[in-house]
């Protein structure tokens, strides 16, 4: 290989990697995002379930 070709396919690798890191990071964001809405719904749901489950307890407890 001589070094032009050599330079060149630094080059292009050296793109190619930045253009996969930018998708790679731009992806990894999405998740993160997914999972902060997901975190949201999770929480939301056992704390209605909580609150369920005390009301049934109290008025058990109440009989």
């Amino acid at each position: 290989m001589d070094a032009t070709y050599r330079s060149e396919l630094r080059e292009t690798n050296d793109l190619n990697w930045a253009r996969f890191e930018s998708r790679l990071a731009q992806a990894v964001a999405e998740v993160r995002a997914d999972l902060a809405r997901l975190e949201t719904k999770v929480i939301r749901w056992m704390f209605l379930f909580w609150v369920g489950t005390l009301g049934t307890l109290v008025a058990l407890l109440k009989l």
